[in-house]
C-alpha cells in the first residue's frame, strides 16, 4: 500500500508532468534529439567505411603505381590489356561477348 501512495505522489506532481514534457521534447522533437543522433551516427559508420574503402583503393593504386614505374614488363602488360596498344607487327582481335 506504501508504493502506491508514493506513486500517486509523484505522478500528481507538477514537477513530474513538466520532466515528462521535456524529455518527450529531447527524445522526438528538439534540434539534437535521439532519432537526429542516430541518423547522424549512422552517417557517420557509412563515411567511415568509405574511408576505409578509399584508404584500401589508395595504397592499391600506390603498390600498382610504383610496379609500373619499376617494371616495364608490368607497363606493357598494362598498356596491351587495357589500352589495346599493340608492337608494329602484331594484330589485336577484340572480343566481345553478346548478351543474352
Amino acid at each position: 500500500m506504501r508504493w502506491k501512495s508514493l506513486f500517486k505522489k509523484y505522478i500528481h506532481n507538477k514537477y513530474f508532468y513538466t520532466g515528462a514534457v521535456f524529455l518527450v521534447w529531447l527524445a522526438f522533437f528538439d534540434q539534437e534529439s535521439l532519432l537526429e543522433q542516430l541518423r547522424l551516427s549512422r552517417t557517420l559508420h557509412e563515411l567511415e567505411d568509405q574511408k576505409s574503402y578509399y584508404q584500401e583503393e589508395i595504397e592499391y593504386n600506390e603498390t600498382t603505381l610504383q610496379e609500373l614505374e619499376n617494371d616495364s614488363a608490368k607497363l606493357e602488360q598494362l598498356a596491351r590489356e587495357k589500352y589495346f596498344m599493340k608492337r608494329d607487327n602484331e594484330e589485336i582481335f577484340v572480343i566481345i561477348k553478346e548478351k543474352e
